[in-house]
């Protein structure tokens, strides 16, 4: 996964989600739960690459950051709870895809995390 595209039709296939784009800048979309409103996923492109910022289980951040060189502390958000994953294809998509399925989780509203 190392397109916008690919990200944006990977987020949309988690239930009750939606594409927006808040800042009059193409560049930057977010993906957002229908009910809560909260940012899951922020992508964008900076230093010709497509960025993914997440938010991380804490005990989870560090360990991410050491395993691959392109996650990084987040560009433009709080480091503590959010990663920046740089799609430059050093990171395989399995795990592309379980730090944006837990970032999901982890900005589900109370009453939805229960419903799962």
């Amino acid at each position: 996964m190392t397109e916008r595209k690919e990200v944006i039709t990977y987020c949309s296939t988690f239930p009750n989600t939606y594409e927006d784009y808040p800042f009059r800048d193409p560049n930057w979309c977010v993906m957002r739960h229908k009910k809560n409103r909260k940012v899951f996923a922020w992508i964008f492109e900076k230093d010709g690459c497509i960025w993914v910022n997440v938010k991380c289980d804490p005990q989870w951040r560090q360990f991410w950051r050491e395993t691959y060189a392109s996650v990084v502390p987040a560009y433009h958000l709080n480091k503590e709870h959010w990663n920046s994953l740089i799609l430059d294809g050093t990171i395989p998509q399995v795990d592309i895809c379980r730090m944006i399925q837990e970032s999901y989780d982890l900005t589900l509203g109370k009453k939805e995390h229960k419903m799962r």
